[in-house]
């Protein structure tokens, strides 16, 4: 009897939701704007296969897409890295405030300029740590950053300073390059190590990277840099669209010279009329609240030109 009566009750409530739902149905619809948004979203966006662009290069060293596994692999970053729509355009953004800073010091190191999209897919251009504790925009490793004259400690630690660590990685970079023999082979010893491009292409008998078989991460490297050039350099082609408003602006600083420690970060902020944390925005490579410096060391700390913040000091 328990179980007819709940069977009972349970056709009731079916029967009650049929009602309300043809009731619901049979009432006229009003006409609400929201739903012709949501008509013209619909009809405005759309996924589309990406046509290959021709003459894709990296450093003027063409990407070799008539070879169909290449092409593939080129297809797919082109398409992640398009569709990733929030990502791509924080990259717009972002690379009109930081290439400005390392294009002149890749020229200057005679460093080709494809290279700042190296450090679009390391970090974002962002001040980015790595699992394996690589850091920066340049995503330098503690020790290669000692090995080419930086200074990495808890106090200072100038992997995080764009200048300096840019120049680590033209000199990595070069020294790759003369080792390996191509720009190309180079940007894949930045993620593999010189020695283990070096060895895997006397170990597999091939002299370019696109010969090599290598590990997911490796593999997808080069086709990552050479996709983020080709969208970056052409935003409209890839359905990209802003503003130069909409984008992020370097803001412009002047150096003070530093020889002694400092023992109170906020103070001295305080003597350029700004805060602890605006000082530290631009000098991310100061890493505590005080300068050590007991050798004398002179260091440059970047301080913003006037006008640029507006903040609350307190007593």
């Amino acid at each position: 009897m328990k179980m007819i009566k709940k069977v009972l009750v349970f056709l009731g409530v079916l029967f009650t939701f049929g009602i309300l739902v043809n009731a619901t149905q049979n009432e006229p619809q009003k006409p609400i704007a929201q739903e012709n948004l949501e008509a013209k979203l619909v009809n405005d966006y759309n996924v589309y296969a990406i046509p290959m662009p021709d003459n894709l290069n990296f450093a003027g060293e063409l990407v070799p897409i008539e070879n169909p596994d290449i092409r593939e692999r080129m297809d797919r970053e082109l398409l992640v890295n398009t569709y990733w729509q929030s990502n791509g355009l924080l990259l717009f953004k972002r690379a009109n405030k930081f290439f400005p800073i390392i294009e002149p010091i890749l020229k200057e190191q005679g460093v080709p300029d494809d290279f700042k999209y190296l450090a679009v897919i390391e970090s974002s251009l962002t001040q980015a740590v790595s699992p394996a504790r690589a850091t920066g925009f340049w995503q330098i490793l503690k020790g290669t950053g000692k090995e080419y004259g930086l200074e990495v400690n808890q106090n200072v630690d100038e992997r995080y300073h764009i200048e300096k660590s840019t120049l680590v990685a033209c000199k990595y970079l070069k020294s790759a390059k003369k080792l390996l023999g191509s720009w190309t082979l180079a940007a894949s010893a930045y993620n593999a190590g010189r020695a283990g491009i070096s060895r895997r292409l006397k170990k597999q008998d091939v002299a370019t990277y696109y010969d090599l078989l290598l590990g997911e991460e490796t593999g997808r490297y080069v086709f990552r840099i050479v996709a983020v050039k080709e969208i970056l350099s052409n935003p409209k082609r890839y359905g990209f669209n802003f503003s130069e408003e909409d984008l992020y602006t370097h803001i412009p600083t002047f150096n003070v010279l530093v020889d002694e420690p400092i023992t109170d970060f906020n103070a001295f902020a305080k003597q350029y009329s700004i805060n602890y944390k605006i000082l530290k925005l631009h000098n991310p490579w100061l890493r505590e609240a005080h300068l050590n410096n007991t050798s004398g060391k002179e260091y440059l700390i970047k301080i913003p030109k006037e006008g640029y913040y507006k903040t609350s000091m307190g007593q």
